[in-house]
């Protein structure tokens, strides 16, 4: 039995669709998703997790556990983005590089 949602399995869908913008296209007509950034995921002693995308200003979470972290970096990606949409901006393409992990 399949645990996949129907969420996931549209955008398996999209993402299989050979119509679908490639990466670097979404970043030239401003789509850019979540998918499309780097998420580094960590400890805040004394307890709690911070979720941050560091190619965005600001585009972080802090929250007690490392799920709640990651739903609620969800959560503020979806806000930025729709500023940067009101102002008709595009987002940042991720530059971000990981050197050790």
């Amino acid at each position: 039995m399949s645990t996949e949602s129907g969420l996931e399995a549209s955008y398996r869908d999209m993402i299989l669709d050979k119509d679908y913008p490639s990466r670097s296209d979404r970043s030239k007509i401003g789509c850019m998703g979540l998918d499309d950034y780097k998420v580094v995921l960590y400890r805040n002693d004394p307890d709690g997790w911070v979720a941050e995308i560091p190619a965005i200003e600001g585009c972080y979470a802090l929250m007690s556990t490392r799920e709640q972290a990651l739903s609620e970096l969800g959560q503020v990606f979806e806000m930025i983005a729709a500023e940067y949409r009101e102002k008709g901006a595009s987002l940042p393409v991720d530059t971000t590089e990981i050197v050790h992990a």
